[in-house]
């Protein structure tokens, strides 16, 4: 997209959509964002929804979905790091979720993401700039970044239990694994990961469907 800036295209309704989203939050049992934070959110969805247009960034398209699935699910994750977090990689970022989210509500860790598909990573790169964040961009394969992070998060992908395989080996000794997935998948990741991670009990998602945010803490395994 070059470097020239680019101003944002307001989406047809940007109050109503800055009061859905906090209203939204509200519903899942979240404390609402301040009017700072929720208008860069409406920034990152206006990007998102022209971007979404002409490239298959996410599958949900429309803005009630992104704000319900992508946005809520990603502040939760969010704000249910554990504490002393310095540096986190978003492992497989696709459109952002949940790296941006986390790097907008936690501005205090060194956030990258990683994306291995061309025209997504350009998307990150927009988004960072737009969004005024300084997370890094790793546009190469998502597991070889060069080195490890206190935290990874991993939301569900395709073929996740080894997605899950790779991410981990990024994770620091005593760092995270953070995955946002669905029950029916615990039991093979707990399996691909074996007992040298400590599994913290899963966390629902807002909006049921099965999805859950599960924290597991690295060289935590038995005695």
């Amino acid at each position: 997209m070059g470097s020239r800036t680019v101003s944002i295209v307001p989406s047809e309704d940007p109050i109503s959509a800055k009061v859905r989203l906090n209203a939204l939050l509200a519903g899942a049992g979240l404390d609402p964002l301040n009017s700072a934070l929720v208008g860069r959110f409406e920034g990152y969805l206006s990007l998102l929804l022209r971007w979404n247009a002409r490239m298959n960034l996410t599958a949900i398209r429309d803005e009630e979905g992104i704000l319900s699935r992508h946005f809520v699910e990603s502040i939760a994750c969010a704000r249910a790091l554990p504490a002393g977090i310095a540096t986190l990689l978003d492992f497989g970022s696709g459109a952002g979720f949940p790296g941006v989210p986390i790097a907008l509500c936690c501005p205090g860790i060194a956030v990258t993401l990683a994306e291995s598909q061309g025209k997504k990573a350009a998307f990150l790169r927009e988004a960072v700039r737009t969004l005024g964040l300084s997370c890094k961009i790793h546009s190469g394969r998502a597991e070889s970044p060069g080195f490890r992070f206190d935290c990874v998060t991993l939301r569900a992908v395709d073929r996740m239990p080894k997605a899950v395989q790779a991410a981990s080996s990024l994770v620091s000794p005593g760092g995270w694994l953070v995955l946002m997935t669905t029950e029916p998948e615990l039991e093979s990741l707990r399996t691909v990961l074996g007992e040298a991670f400590d599994w913290q009990s899963p966390i629902p998602l807002p909006g049921g469907e099965n999805r859950l945010l599960v924290l597991i803490q690295s060289g935590r395994g038995p005695e």
